[in-house]
This record gives structure tokens, C-alpha cells and sequence, in this order.
């Protein structure tokens, strides 16, 4: 999908981190098949590996040095969007940052640069799926 990007830098930091959190959703089904995951319980199982706030959070500490100025905005915006609830069983801090790495999914997803979006995820997510590959080896 391809939206005009004066519009989707207009969007704040919440909006691009609803949308981004569907294509972090989808970028972690399609790793988890790609790695040959089928059993339902399993899958959900390694599925929090990627999306929990901790998580998200983590990715967000990686994927912080990868990026460019414009993105790191779009980061910044989605860590600093007002918070609607407080989080349950996860820090803040974990939280706004998790909210940075969906906005800036969401971000390049709507902008039409779904493959910056899908490599920024695999560098931020490596060491996760390193494990996962080798623990099923």
C-alpha cells in the first residue's frame, strides 16, 4: 500500500503505530512459517518473542542505529504519543518505545516502503530467530 506521504507524516505517532502493529503482526506469522513452525500452540508461543512490549522495546534499541533521520523521527513521534491506558504488566518505558517500533512499521508501510519495513524488522528481530532456528535443529 502506497498513501500520499504528506499524509502520513501528518498522522501521529498512535495512528502509524495502530497500523504498524498489524504489519509487525504479520512480518512475525510470516518468519515463524518461513521457519517452519506449524503446531497453533507453538506458534503463539514464539510469537511473544516479537511482540510483547519488552520485546517491541528491544527492537526499538536495535533498530534506533539503523535508521535515518527521517525515520528516527517517525520513532521519536510514536515513543512521545500520548498514552490512551497504562500498561498492563509491562514498564512505561518498554511501552512507548514498543510504540516508536510500530509507528515506524506503520510509517514506512503506508509510505510503500514495505521492504525497508520487513528488513528493519529482521535486523531488529536477528538474534531472536537465530534462537529459534538453532533450538529446533
Amino acid at each position: 500500500m502506497k498513501m500520499d506521504e504528506k499524509a502520513v507524516k501528518a498522522s501521529n505517532g498512535s495512528s502509524l503505530a495502530y497500523v504498524g502493529d498489524a504489519v509487525a503482526e504479520v512480518f512475525v506469522r510470516s518468519a515463524l512459517i518461513e521457519l517452519g513452525i506449524s503446531d497453533p500452540g507453538r506458534f503463539n508461543e514464539l510469537a511473544l518473542r516479537f511482540v510483547t512490549a519488552h520485546a517491541q522495546s528491544a527492537a526499538y534499541a536495535k533498530v534506533s542505529e539503523l535508521v535515518t533521520d527521517e525515520e528516527k523521527e517517525i520513532l521519536t513521534r510514536g515513543r512521545n504519543a500520548k498514552l490512551t491506558h497504562r500498561p498492563k504488566n509491562q514498564t512505561q518505558s518498554d511501552y512507548r518505545r514498543a510504540t516508536g517500533f510500530e509507528a515506524l512499521m506503520g510509517y514506512l508501510y503506508l509510505t510503500g516502503n514495505e521492504k525497508r519495513a520487513r528488513e528493519l524488522f529482521e535486523k531488529s528481530y536477528e538474534e531472536v530467530i537465530f534462537d529459534i532456528k538453532n533450538k529446533m535443529l
